[in-house]
């Protein structure tokens, strides 16, 4: 079911950029990547609470324990929108701040700018509270949902591509609203189900100091490796749009979307097998959660290298297919990316497994420390007149220095 969902969203996401970039033109499409990573730097909090949500909910249903589950689920609940308003304030000061005085902005396009990232802060914030609601659906493994829900959202973002080239108004603005409402929608329509189809979706307020301060210290630690990979994208992002301007943001946010959907044929394997990791080692199976981990790398690194193969020697092909006229850097950005792809993959098992133990710390503070790296030295790399580029460089030294070294 999550392959479906797969195809679906791959089919629509690679024709909506086709149209959106040619809609919207490289410096607006820049601009719109560029602007909703300043908001992505503040989304941090909520991503690494996204883990520890659904390790703890998969945890209490490894143990039967039903009463604790629907008591973890209004905690976290409660958490989230703490964070939410918290993440509100920081995004509307110093991210504003941020965006109006250090970011690359075209004049005529600073007001389009304003709108895409207040649109870009409301999407967020509808994400954050559906979090636990999507955390709870992957710890029932009721994955199929997912696919369902999915065919909704081919067909509202084919209707936003749709009225796009409909709407005479700021393009720019115009796409960034009609994102809002899909996210809007969508997420409505994952918390409706969730709070019908399972009892512990049912917020009642909650509080335990000890299950507070397990929730936050294993976010704590996992902060620390999503702070990391937040430098490795949307750092990386703003640091090329400093020097190189928003078109070089267009050509990487097309490599990264190739690259995006590539790994889904990784990451739904990997979203299926992650529960039960979490079950196995809850109910003492410890043996076969390890067998489990062995596997799922071995099949996920044979799934990416069959995707890869045909892009990696025919990019130039492929992409001139799909987008006809090809941005600088495109197809080098492309090919580098998906390298950086096969390296990461192999760290995702470890990942699940210190998840599963609750036992983060170490593994976090290695891993993040080894890839917080990436942006001083891809700073001075382009300070010093290299292309844009070579931050993939710096970043696949990296991750080959951290892997080997066992993070």
């Amino acid at each position: 079911m999550l392959y479906l969902r797969m195809f679906l969203t791959m089919a629509v996401s690679l024709f909506t950029v086709r149209i959106v970039l040619k809609t919207l033109g490289a410096v607006d499409y820049g601009l719109y990547n560029v602007v909703g990573g300043v908001v992505a730097m503040l989304t941090i909090l909520s991503s690494s609470m996204a883990p520890a949500s659904q390790r703890f909910f998969s945890f209490e249903l490894g143990k039967e324990n039903n009463i604790q589950l629907k008591r973890t689920f209004s905690l976290t609940l409660s958490i989230y929108f703490i964070f939410g308003v918290i993440l509100l304030i920081l995004a509307e000061t110093v991210g504003l701040w941020f965006l109006k005085t250090k970011m690359e902005i075209p004049a005529d396009r600073e007001f389009a700018s304003f709108w895409v990232y207040q649109f870009s802060i409301a999407s967020f914030l509808v994400t954050i509270i559906a979090i636990p609601y999507n955390a709870a659906i992957i710890a029932h493994e009721n994955l199929k949902v997912f696919a369902y829900i999915s065919i909704l959202e081919v067909i509202l973002k084919l209707a936003v591509v749709y009225l796009l080239l409909v709407f005479n108004y700021d393009k720019l603005i115009v796409y960034s609203i009609l994102l809002f409402f899909t996210t809007l929608i969508i997420n409505s329509i994952y918390r409706i189900y969730c709070v019908r189809k399972y009892s512990e979706c049912k917020y009642e307020f909650y509080w335990d100091k000890d299950l507070f301060k397990s929730l936050l210290g294993f976010s704590g630690w996992t902060l620390f490796g999503v702070f990391a990979r937040m430098l490795n994208n949307q750092g990386i992002n703003i640091l090329l749009n400093i020097f190189f301007g928003p078109v070089v943001n267009a050509t990487r946010a097309i490599a990264s979307r190739v690259s995006s959907v590539v790994n889904q044929f990784v990451t739904n394997f990997l979203k299926a097998v992650q529960p039960q990791i979490t079950k196995n080692y809850a109910g003492g199976e410890k043996v076969k959660m390890m067998k489990l981990v062995f596997q799922s790398t071995r099949f996920s690194f044979y799934m990416l290298l069959l995707v890869t193969i045909p892009i990696l020697f025919e990019a130039n092909f492929i992409l001139t297919i799909w987008l006809d006229d090809l941005p600088d850097y495109v197809v080098i950005f492309t090919r580098l990316i998906i390298l950086t792809s096969f390296i990461d993959l192999l760290t995702y098992p470890l990942n699940d497994v210190s998840a599963a133990t609750g036992n983060i710390k170490i593994y976090q503070t290695v891993a993040g420390s080894i890839m917080i790296l990436n942006l001083p030295i891809s700073y001075l790399v382009l300070n010093m007149g290299y292309p844009p580029q070579s931050t993939m460089y710096v970043l696949i030294i990296i991750l080959s220095v951290g892997f080997s070294s066992g993070y």
